[in-house]
């Protein structure tokens, strides 16, 4: 099982795995780690990250960025149209069918539309295939970062878009919560559990928002405490500033207006970018130059430090507001602040830095790697959750950024609203409510505060609790209904159960009924979370239920095993006297929430497969087409240079006609072929050039094969001719043998002269008479025949001691052994005796 987490960023991406005992970042096809959050569509491919930012110029209206910006909203959205008016997109985007963002592009030769939910599962599917490189394995699991200030709609669609990808989120896992894991798992002074926690905050500031959290540590433990985020501050605000002011600047020295033309645009917007990193790390003033960019002219500028930062002081002011506000809203000072740790590619500006450094009264520390944290920090979660990983132990407690209220059905005296989890309360978490109802009923779940939701419409769903009837009596059944938010920050209703009354039945009829009575009391038991209600509750009002029965169970623990029979047998009289006949039913829940059903999800998985086969079909055929042309460019090099003695003069015209016809065909009718046409065409092409290399590759490899074949023939002959001198040697082999060798050595010899000399008789553009694999089998057969008879081991001679050696040593082992004899003896005496008493007895 892969373990895997995705930072899936506005500009950029991440990939963090687990492997060799810990987490690392790894890279794309162009070893590079930050793979760029691009997709651009083409006529017969789609291209993402590396390849897709290539060509945002030269694609410029069908390459798309910033979609994880407008993901799970509406186009009637304020904040999307302020995205759209405010931050240049040069592609088109319009409002779909059922109100929703349609990208629209040029595919497969016509316009096409995709959603940001779409956009974003492509992007997931290049991250997917990056990981499967890297690990050499399937990667399936994974767990995906996201800002803390998205909503539970927003969580949702990310949810929905991995399953596009063909992934399975773990977790939907918060900007600052994963840099905080990243930071906190590998720290080894934390203070205990029962200690002080250390506060430790964090300042995310990415390319299109900003996010701050507090969290508290001890060991094995982390704690959010709180976060603040403005998603309309980030480092393109800062590039934003700059572009205004250079196209200002073009406009009035070189009387060309960059907001007119969007290629114009998009490249003076990048060198900005650039600018701004070369300033971050320099206080001296830094050029800017640009080539042929507008009407044929070129254009050039100068910014210093001072002066962008005298530009950007109203972003400063945003951030210092944002920093007092987390202060504020989780009643911490400068002092309870352990360090300030940065991360995100624009805290490394030096004026945001310094803000940190004024509000917090403290130096911001650099203590995680700035643009890999988040993916390391997922990647860690995501090993947390696997079963095949074993992880250090470390709690995580996440903070819900939103208060969410739920409201229901009842009378109109009544108060039928309940803010469930406040700000800032821990997820995930569960509460159960009760509720005293006759027939079914909705509930409905929204944010407390809508002004301080970045969505127009506060609401999350509703749900309907269906088949809830009253009692036999007409009374109101009771009602239990678990609502939580799980561990992807996503509020839902998980399930309902009404208690049902049973008619009581005579006392006299104790077997059949004792039965039906346990069955129910372990069916509520299972139902209602083992724990009896708390608190009384009315007709329309609810509350929270809390296991005040787990003190009460400890406590019965505790007691002495006589007592605790007394009491069961109390308990079972009491059982019997009550009479305790009620089940527990299980309802239904019927959801309505944002999200896209199976159906729309099946439809969105099988066009994404399509193109995952139609990238793969054209990848296929462009390099079929790619090996044409380096063949051609290949052979038309080295026809006239080292293959030029190897064909005549005739059949290199001829080859080399055929290679520029070819290549002149592949940028005119060959520009856009099927992928066999290209096999065929390479095809013909070695028919008549791998003659001519074969005849060099043989010329280059024949004199070694050749002198090493003449080799064995020596060793062989040198053999034979020691046994024609008697050598004692070779004395033991027999003359059969040596025959063996002899006519195997005279077929050999023959037929390396008479190639050999047959060879060198023909040019060498005429096709050879012997080939190196055949002088290789020939050497093979010599030594597979000689060899063993030559290396035939001699037998060793029989050696017999001599006689005086043997009398001596008789001579010398005759005390010990009369000693030994002696001793025998005794042990036998001694060993004898019991025998014999045993016998007796």
């Amino acid at each position: 099982m892969s373990v895997v987490g995705f930072d899936l960023g506005c500009l950029t991406c991440f990939v963090g795995v687990a492997r060799a005992g810990g987490i690392e970042t790894i890279a794309n096809e162009y070893s590079d780690r930050c793979t760029p959050a691009y997709v651009s569509m083409n006529e017969k491919n789609r291209c993402m990250g590396v390849s897709a930012k290539n060509q945002n110029t030269t694609n410029l209206k069908n390459t798309v960025s910033c979609f994880k910006r407008l993901i799970g909203r509406k186009f009637n959205d304020p904040l999307v149209q302020e995205e759209l008016k405010c931050y240049f997109k040069p592609y088109e985007v319009t409002e779909g069918p059922g109100g929703e963002i349609a990208i629209q592009v040029n595919y497969m030769g016509e316009k096409q539309t995709f959603t940001p939910t779409q956009m974003t599962a492509m992007l997931l599917t290049k991250l997917k295939e990056t990981s499967e490189t890297a690990l050499k394995t399937k990667v399936v699991d994974v767990v995906v970062s996201v800002p803390a200030f998205f909503t539970d709609i927003e969580r949702r669609a990310m949810l929905d878009a991995c399953q596009v990808a063909g992934l399975n989120c773990l977790k939907v896992m918060s900007d600052t919560t994963a840099a905080s894991l990243a930071y906190g798992i590998y720290k080894q002074d934390l203070p205990a559990e029962t200690e002080k926690a250390r506060t430790v905050v964090f300042v995310d500031m990415g390319y299109c928002s900003t996010q701050l959290a507090a969290v508290a540590f001890n060991k094995g433990k982390l704690k959010i405490l709180g976060v603040e985020c403005d998603r309309k501050l980030g480092g393109r605000d800062f590039d934003s500033e700059l572009v205004r002011y250079f196209v200002d600047d073009f406009k009035t020295r070189f009387k060309v207006d960059a907001m007119t033309r969007p290629k114009a645009l998009v490249r003076l917007t990048q060198e900005c970018e650039k600018l701004k990193k070369l300033m971050s790390a320099n206080s001296t003033p830094i050029p800017i130059n640009i080539e042929c960019f507008m009407d044929d002219k070129d254009v050039s500028g100068r910014m210093d430090r001072e002066k962008f930062e005298e530009m950007t002081k109203h972003l400063m002011v945003k951030a210092e507001t944002l920093f007092k506000a987390l202060l504020q809203n989780t009643k911490l000072s400068p002092n309870d602040i352990y360090s300030v740790e940065i991360v995100g590619g624009c805290s490394r500006i030096p004026a945001v830095k310094n803000m940190v450094q004024q509000v917090f009264g403290k130096d911001p520390s650099t203590t995680l790697n700035a643009d890999e944290a988040v993916a390391r920090g997922c990647a860690l979660q995501c090993a947390i959750l696997s079963p095949t990983f074993r992880v250090r132990d470390f709690s995580l407690v996440d903070a819900q950024p939103y208060p969410i209220t739920l409201s229901w059905e009842g009378n109109m005296e009544d108060d039928n609203t309940l803010e469930v989890f406040p700000k800032f309360h821990q997820i995930p978490f569960a509460k159960m409510m009760t509720f005293y109802r006759k027939e079914p009923f909705q509930l409905e779940s929204f944010y407390t505060h809508a002004k301080d939701v970045p969505i127009p419409d506060p609401h999350i769903g509703r749900f309907n609790v269906t088949s809830v009837a009253p009692q036999k009596d007409g009374s109101s059944s009771k009602v239990k209904v678990k609502v939580r938010i799980n561990n992807h920050g996503i509020f839902t209703v998980s399930s309902a159960s009404m208690t049902e009354k049973l008619e009581d039945e005579p006392q006299g009829d104790q077997n059949g009924l004792e039965a039906m009575d346990t069955d129910s009391e372990k069916k509520s038991d299972d139902n209602g979370q083992g724990d009896p209600p708390s608190q009384t509750s009315t007709d329309g009002q609810t509350a929270e239920e809390t296991p005040m029965q787990t003190d009460q169970d400890q406590q019965s623990n505790d007691q002495s095993p006589e007592k605790k029979a007394e009491e069961k047998t109390v308990e079972k009289e009491e059982k019997k006297k009550k009479k305790k006949t009620v089940k527990v039913v299980d309802l239904p829940i019927e959801s309505r929430v944002p999200q896209m059903s199976k159906e729309q999800l099946h439809l969105l998985l099988e066009r994404e497969n399509q193109m995952i086969m139609q990238d793969k079909l054209e990848m296929e055929r462009s390099n079929a087409k790619n090996a044409v042309e380096e063949y051609v460019y290949d052979l038309r090099d080295k026809l006239y240079s080292q293959l030029e003695e190897f064909a005549k003069e005739e059949e290199r015209s001829a080859f080399s006609k055929c290679l520029s016809e070819t290549e002149d065909w592949l940028y005119d009718e060959g520009e856009d072929q099927l992928k066999q046409v290209y096999i065929n065409k390479l095809a013909e092409l070695q028919k008549m050039g791998n003659p001519i290399q074969e005849r060099f590759s043989e010329f280059q490899e024949r004199p070694q094969a050749f002198e090493d074949f003449g080799k064995a023939i020596m060793m062989v002959r040198k053999f034979l001719d020691l046994c024609a001198q008697k050598d004692e040697k070779y004395s033991h082999i027999e003359s059969k043998d040596v025959d063996k060798v002899s006519k195997c050595l005279k077929e050999k010899e023959d037929w390396y002269n008479t190639k050999l000399n047959q060879q060198n008789a023909l040019k060498t553009f005429e096709k050879p008479i012997v080939l190196v694999s055949q002088i290789r089998q020939e050497k093979q057969l010599l030594e597979s025949t000689c060899n063993p008879i030559m290396n035939k081991s001699k037998p060793k001679p029989k050696e017999e001691p001599p006689k005086d050696d043997k009398k001596e040593k008789k001579t010398d082992k005759e005390t010990p052994s009369e000693n030994a004899k002696s001793e025998e003896q005794t042990t036998a005496e001694s060993t004898e005796a019991p025998k014999v008493d045993m016998d007796v007895d």
